[in-house]
């Protein structure tokens, strides 16, 4: 059966079909409320206070950064510290489609669409409205996971274009879907069977989007899928894209931390790596996300249960792990560990995370969003025999049903309200910190995804296979 595209009118946005139930009614903590809407010059001076060495102009240059292709972004990080109570703000990963809004309280009850109108009306329509690349057509939200969040944005661009909104489902193993291509043009099939030809389109596909969507396009897509083969879906090359900028960025006193990385690595090297980094260690399938190709590696046992594995890809990275300080990785930063949540009543500590959602607007690259997710046990002093590290470390809320479907755990969801943000244990300047490490890790992969390009736009295809040498994702993409 051939899958139709439903059409979304102006008018039509309802907040109870867009937030997780605990999540709609929740008052927005009044720290992360004022952290959301501080001014550039006030981070930078309170930044540079607390880090000496920074140039604010340098900083100031950063944040005002107009991305050419990675518009829209959300990292993950985590709160860490290590021996000598030095907390960081570390970057796991960045993302090129990430959730958020279902998860984030209203900044005003006067406004109820929230980020979702606030990223359309600041990102989405002036990159949708450029004069540069005119095409006639309709707008359309396309999607292959969270339609909690992509109705969301779909409804509150029908609002803001004032124009009617494809709302199309297009998912990998889709033998007939509602999208497709002709001479780099989408078109969308309607409910009439009829194939509308779309000018612009926001995407929320996050499974290796780069086997439906084509590199070159004419009809304008947020995020382009540049963005995601420089870093946004690719862990590989967001690696090297942060090494490279980061010694731009020593001359400032600034520098993306991340935790030590080893890309580029075959499946037979794994154990050796493994070893060296102390026996513990996180090896990711590079192109996998929501919680997905990940591996945490804490004693033999889990390492053989991996190599025992087959994968479709045929390079990983490998990653010091950050756990409890008794039993993280041993690397060149030393050895760093969570700081967890505050006890509970029972006295147990559970690793956590934060997204932060940020977005480029006229102005520079501001926050939209904030939200944290802990793991599902809590943190041991001590690994006990045949214990799950996975339980204690992964912080991921998606769940991947038999039939293919997702959902999610929100058992496990914090919000920024007032009374989960006090679990966390952070303050003011740990959300600028993880601010300004999201705006850094999303120029790097910007700036990646510039390099893949040519004078005459044309894709450095010897040089993304330089960075990216894995025979299996370059027959995925779609030149």
């Amino acid at each position: 059966m051939s899958t139709q595209s439903r059409m979304i009118l102006p008018g039509q946005f309802e907040p109870a079909n867009h937030w997780y139930p605990k999540a709609l009614n929740a008052t927005i903590h009044p720290l992360v409320n004022f952290f959301l809407h501080l001014k550039d010059f006030r981070i930078i001076q309170r930044y540079c206070h607390l880090h000496p060495k920074v140039n604010a102009d340098a900083l100031q240059s950063l944040l005002s950064y107009r991305p050419r292709y990675f518009l829209w972004a959300g990292a993950d990080l985590m709160h860490v510290t290590n021996e000598d109570g030095n907390r960081q703000m570390v970057v796991i990963e960045n993302n090129s489609c990430p959730s958020g809004q279902k998860s984030m309280p209203l900044t005003d009850d006067n406004q109820e669409m929230g980020g979702f109108r606030l990223l359309i009306e600041r990102t989405v329509k002036p990159y949708f409205n450029d004069k540069k690349r005119s095409l006639e057509g309709d707008l359309a939200v396309i999607y292959d996971k969270n339609p909690m969040e992509a109705s969301g944005y779909a409804e509150a661009m029908a609002d803001i274009f004032q124009q009617p909104v494809h709302y199309a489902s297009f998912h990998q193993n889709d033998p007939d879907p509602a999208v497709r291509f002709r001479d780099g043009v989408m078109y969308v099939r309607n409910q009439q069977n009829e194939w509308r030809p779309i000018r612009a389109a926001f995407r929320y596909l996050t499974q290796q989007p780069w086997s439906r969507l084509p590199l070159h396009t004419k009809t304008r897509i947020l995020n382009p899928i540049a963005a995601c083969l420089a870093g946004g879906r690719n862990k590989m090359v967001a690696a090297k894209a942060y090494d490279i900028f980061n010694t731009e960025l020593s001359s400032g006193g600034l520098e993306i931390v991340t935790p030590e990385t080893i890309w580029d690595v075959s499946k037979a090297e794994i154990p050796l790596w493994v070893s060296k980094l102390g026996g513990q260690a996180v090896i990711k399938i590079p192109y996998s996300n929501a919680g997905q190709g990940v591996f945490t590696i804490v004693n033999e046992r889990e390492l053989e249960a991996f190599m025992e594995q087959k994968f479709h890809y045929e390079r990983f990275i490998v990653q010091s792990l950050i756990g409890n300080y008794h039993w993280s990785s041993t690397s060149s930063r030393g050895k760093l560990y969570h700081v967890g949540t505050m006890p509970s009543d029972k006295g147990n500590t559970y690793v956590a995370d934060l997204r932060m959602m940020v977005s480029a607007t006229p102005g520079g690259i501001k926050p939209l969003c904030v939200y944290a997710r802990r793991a599902k046990k809590p943190l041991l002093e001590q690994i006990e025999e045949g214990a799950d590290s996975w339980d204690m470390l992964g912080t991921n809320l998606s769940i991947k049903n038999p039939d293919g479907s997702w959902d999610s755990d929100t058992n496990r969801l914090m919000l920024m309200d007032r009374r989960d943000f006090n679990k966390l244990g952070i303050g003011l300047d740990d959300l600028i910190e993880a601010y300004i490490q999201t705006v850094l890790s999303m120029i790097a992969i910007d700036k990646m995804a510039q390099r893949l390009f040519n004078s005459k736009q044309q894709f450095r295809k010897r040089l993304f296979k330089s960075l990216n040498d894995d025979p299996a994702l370059l027959e995925e993409i779609l030149l």
